[in-house]
């Protein structure tokens, strides 16, 4: 038995994604190898041969997966399928967009979100907004899965030694093509790897408050800014801030939630995080549900006094 991780990378590194996905594929207990596919993504394959636990990578090299393109990947993934009992790729905006295709061409249901390996055939899925757990056992030959990284430790990025194995490249599928890409950059830490994260709701009035209020403890903690999905609709924050089951799914070591009442969809994707700080004036509010510490305070007066303290 051997599982397949499809490696989320850039070309140059491995993202820490991948490095999850390797554990829940080591929970497997057999051999774990890692694909990375892309186009001169030698330091990548590098890289990813230096995660503990993996035994081999494979390196599919051609013009075609330089940008991962989705159908590209998934014809890549399909060409060394059957060499695999389960194929693992991390549940994000990537890894959701190829694994659906693989599952498809294999005429496998897919496996979703898994946060824990029970045996072989048998993972744990959260279900409506985390509320439930399911346990999902599977029949399929093959099994095709995406993994919530917050349910699984990163595997170390270094300590192995697997050895790097040509594949070969599978051909352009010409289904798309890559046009080009729009990259919000910015000097804090990435949303879904970061440690800490500050996070703002609707209850912060304007963009200008938001950022006012929020981003001198953000710059103060080292850490990454977010929002609840009404906040974000609302404008006061971008989009990619968005935590929460239709935003993204964090688990930091330490979540300050400033004027979230807590709504289910929001709880979906925060409530993992090891250490939670809520600031809300509101006694009934959700959020105090799964705050390890609660502060009932206008948010305007509390946090610039947090910031001054620290």
């Amino acid at each position: 038995m051997t599982a397949l991780v499809i490696a989320e990378h850039d070309n140059a590194s491995i993202k820490g994604a991948t490095l999850n996905t390797v554990t829940a594929a080591a929970a497997l207990g057999g051999d774990v190898h890692v694909l990375v596919a892309g186009h001169n993504a030698g330091a990548a394959a590098a890289a990813a041969a230096q995660i503990a636990g993996v035994a081999k990578v494979l390196h599919a090299d051609a013009p075609a997966l330089a940008e991962g393109l989705a159908e590209n990947v998934a014809a890549q993934v399909i060409a060394l399928a059957s060499g695999y009992s389960h194929i693992l790729f991390p549940a994000t905006a990537a890894g959701k967009n190829v694994a659906p295709r693989v599952a498809a061409l294999l005429d496998v249901g897919q496996i979703s979100d898994i946060t824990k390996v029970v045996s072989a055939d048998t993972f744990e899925r959260p279900i409506y907004a985390g509320n439930a757990i399911a346990t999902v056992q599977s029949g399929d030959a093959t099994k095709v899965i995406t993994v919530r990284t917050t349910g699984f430790d990163p595997a170390a990025a270094s300590g192995g030694s697997a050895a790097v194995e040509a594949a070969a490249a599978a051909t352009d599928s010409g289904k798309s093509s890559f046009v080009g890409r729009e990259v919000t950059k910015s000097d804090r830490p990435e949303l879904t790897a970061a440690k800490i994260i500050v996070s703002g709701g609707r209850a912060l009035g304007s963009n200008e408050k938001f950022m006012e209020v929020l981003t001198p403890l953000a710059d103060k903690l080292g850490a990454a800014l977010g929002a609840s999905r009404a906040a974000v609709d609302a404008g006061y924050a971008p989009n990619d801030w968005q935590v929460g089951q239709t935003g993204k799914i964090v688990a930091p070591q330490l979540y300050v939630a400033a004027g979230i009442s807590g709504a289910i969809q929001h709880l979906a994707g925060m409530k993992d995080s090891k250490v939670i700080v809520a600031i809300n004036k509101d006694p009934e509010a959700p959020i105090f549900s799964v705050a390890d510490y609660g502060l009932e305070a206008d948010l305007f007066t509390a946090v610039p006094e947090l910031v001054n303290a620290l």
